[in-house]
């Protein structure tokens, strides 16, 4: 899908991440591999730490904690608000949905649009998308778009290839129309590709009505390159991925460059998502981005995110800046689904910004 939205920014973002934070040099001793083979990953894969949220903690927990802190330091009204969208793969409960729980939790009322979307690693896209559709609709209310997972909890920290890539997180994101006379590009052009055939590149096998967690899915077992895993826990094969990221984000950069009539040159930044160090370096060598304008940081100080990498990846690297300049970003997200698309966005003038650390 190719398609251009028009008038709409965002004035505000928070993100909320679990204060224990986990290191890879304590974690070593986990695996069935020698412990000097296992740390030559910690330069090449970009690990360090990651947060880790607590077993019974949820998305709703982390929602809930960043919108009260909003609303208590007047970031946004509760009159204000016309929709919450939260985007995840860690639904709380089959039903009720998050965003209808957080509704509830915080008064709102019962105009306000409540939605959830199923959605990991283009979350923050995929969640933009549906926000400035419902923005079209709401005259001059806001939406919250929320995007957040805790992963940790569906990981094994026994598997080497996926444990030490996971963090878990939230943030919050304030989308709401552009005014007149404002300082910003209000054309955002956007592509978003899926492809179903490659789904099983991502996965977690039990859990859901096809194969509902029992205790023979609970077992753990080598999968028989030394990583011990169940079939209730996240995998992520990961040449597979790293063979579609290399065939398909390239050429849709390119697109999106023809269709904005732009080069890499006429972007501040390239805020992607965060896989991994080693795969975002290659990546960004095959488009040809100057390494400088592509922070590739995220995973060593808290771990692959999922939908919440590209907003929280602009926080921890521009969270001072934003408030007071405007970024020509290009944002670019690829993975479960498969999926990966594009935007181009003028980012900046916030009027707030900043992370938290909860005890969740």
């Amino acid at each position: 899908m190719k398609t251009y939205f028009h008038n709409k920014k965002i004035t505000s973002m928070l993100g909320i991440v679990p204060s224990f934070v986990s290191y890879f040099d304590d974690e070593v001793n986990n695996y069935t591999f020698p412990p000097k083979q296992t740390m030559m990953l910690k330069k090449i894969m970009g690990f360090n730490k990651h947060h880790l949220s607590k077993p019974d903690s949820s998305v709703a927990d982390f929602a809930i904690f960043g919108l009260q802190y909003m609303l208590k330091n007047k970031w946004i009204l509760k009159d204000e608000i016309g929709a919450i969208v939260v985007v995840t793969v860690c639904p709380d409960f089959f039903m009720p949905h998050i965003s209808n729980i957080v509704q509830s939790s915080l008064n709102l009322s019962n105009e306000v649009i409540c939605l959830d979307i199923a959605q990991g690693c283009s979350g923050f896209l995929v969640g933009l998308m549906q926000c400035f559709m419902f923005l079209e609709h709401l005259n001059d209310k806001k939406v919250v778009l929320i995007n957040g997972d805790v992963l940790s909890h569906k990981v094994s920290k026994q598997d080497r290839n996926d444990f030490p890539l996971i963090g878990d997180g939230t943030t919050i994101t304030v989308i709401e129309n552009t005014k007149d006379n404002e300082q910003i590009n209000t054309k955002i052009y956007y592509e978003l590709y899926m492809d179903g055939s490659r789904a099983d590149a991502l996965r977690i096998p039990a859990g859901g009505f096809k194969m509902p967690s029992t205790p023979e899915t609970a077992k753990m077992y080598d999968v028989g390159d030394g990583n011990l895993r169940a079939l209730d826990h996240l995998h992520m094969e990961g040449s597979a991925v790293f063979s579609f990221v290399q065939q398909e984000v390239p050429p849709l950069v390119q697109s999106l460059l023809h269709h904005t009539n732009k080069t890499l040159e006429n972007f501040d930044v390239f805020l992607f998502h965060q896989p991994n160090k080693f795969m975002l370096q290659k990546l960004s060598q095959k488009i040809g981005i100057d390494s400088e304008k592509i922070p590739m940081n995220l995973v060593e100080n808290y771990g692959n995110l999922s939908g919440a990498c590209i907003p929280m990846v602009a926080l921890h690297n521009f969270k001072d800046e934003l408030k007071n300049k405007i970024f020509k970003t290009l944002l670019c997200a690829f993975g479960s689904g498969l999926s990966w698309c594009a935007m181009d966005f003028e980012l900046g003038n916030l009027e707030y910004c900043e992370i938290l650390e909860a005890d969740l």
